[in-house]
């Protein structure tokens, strides 16, 4: 099995675990706050990563350029990401985020564009366009009378998006300059100090600092912050890093569509969602959109340096 084949996989594994995450932050919204889940969500993951990092017998050694240079990095990616995706599922369905979450590769696309210099043919122009339409056609539907949806959820959503979008952009070119586990690691830590902070703060200031660890006295909300921490912060980290350091952003975009589905699927499901026939219109419309995009092809002018892994 070749580099690039492992890769392709990582980023299977990546979208399953992104696309179930949507239905347990659903389940830990129901008895804690978003800020107060992502706090335990990232000390989870940061936990398990400081693990890793002890039995690995490894130490991290980046400068102070570098650590800046991640820490850019982990703004968009898990802050701006979740921060805007919890604070989004808590107006909209896991269902419906999820198929906002398919305009990723649409946005992934014009970036990769502008920095890192690919090129798009017409066709694909077009297929982004359309994507595009989709995704302004459920926004439109949602305002104009859905009960269980708004449009500042799906907007939150959509803004989650874009942060995604930038994330694989410029994690592309930090993969090809550290190692995938350092990159994974101070992600993970920046998120485990902003959330903690802020959440820790929120609640210093309300007087309501016993309530913080309060969630945990639900069965349903300990399994589902596990999965969160362990499985979606820090794995689905660890496996798009991989991923976009020997695939380019555009490919390794498209996998969001998968997660699309499975989202759709663990909502309606397991959650009994409401699924409309206008969300089923807009997926397919973005999902050929999609599909266009990726089939015309991305001529890629990316001149990479190859630079020391440390």
């Amino acid at each position: 099995m070749n580099e690039k084949q492992k890769a392709y996989i990582a980023a299977t594994i990546y979208a399953f675990i992104i696309g179930l995450s949507f239905m347990f932050v659903k389940i830990t919204l129901t008895v804690a706050t978003p800020l107060d889940t992502l706090a335990h969500r990232f000390t989870t993951a940061w936990l398990v990563a400081t693990v890793l990092l002890v039995i690995r017998k490894e130490a991290i050694k980046i400068t102070k350029k570098d650590a800046l240079r991640i820490s850019l990095l982990a703004i968009l990616y898990p802050t701006c990401f979740f921060a805007f995706q919890v604070f989004g599922l808590v107006h909209t369905s896991s269902s419906e985020a999820g198929i906002i979450q398919a305009a990723i590769p649409i946005f992934t696309l014009i970036f990769a564009s502008i920095i890192l210099k690919e090129t798009s043919t017409n066709s694909q122009k077009i297929a982004i366009g359309l994507s595009v339409v989709g995704v302004i056609f459920i926004m439109l539907m949602n305002s104009s009378g859905s009960t269980n949806t708004s449009f500042l959820g799906t907007g939150l959503i959509l803004i989650s998006a874009i942060t995604s979008s930038l994330y694989n952009v410029f994690a592309r070119k930090l993969t090809q300059r550290y190692s995938i586990f350092t990159i994974t690691y101070f992600m993970t830590l920046f998120g485990f100090i902003a959330f903690n902070g802020i959440a820790l703060t929120n609640h210093l200031l309300d007087g309501t600092v016993r309530q913080f660890a309060e969630p945990f006295k639900h069965g349903d909300f300990v399994l589902a912050i596990l999965y969160l921490g362990i499985l979606s912060s820090l794995g689905s980290s660890y496996l798009s890093n991989y991923a976009l350091s020997k695939i380019a952003a555009s490919k390794m975009s498209v996998f969001s569509n998968v997660a699309t589905l499975i989202t759709i699927l663990a909502g309606v499901i397991f959650l009994k969602e409401e699924f409309h026939l206008y969300h089923l219109a807009g997926a397919i419309i973005i999902v050929i959109g999609v599909i266009g995009t990726n089939y015309f092809g991305v001529k890629g002018k990316v001149k990479e340096k190859k630079e020391r892994v440390i």
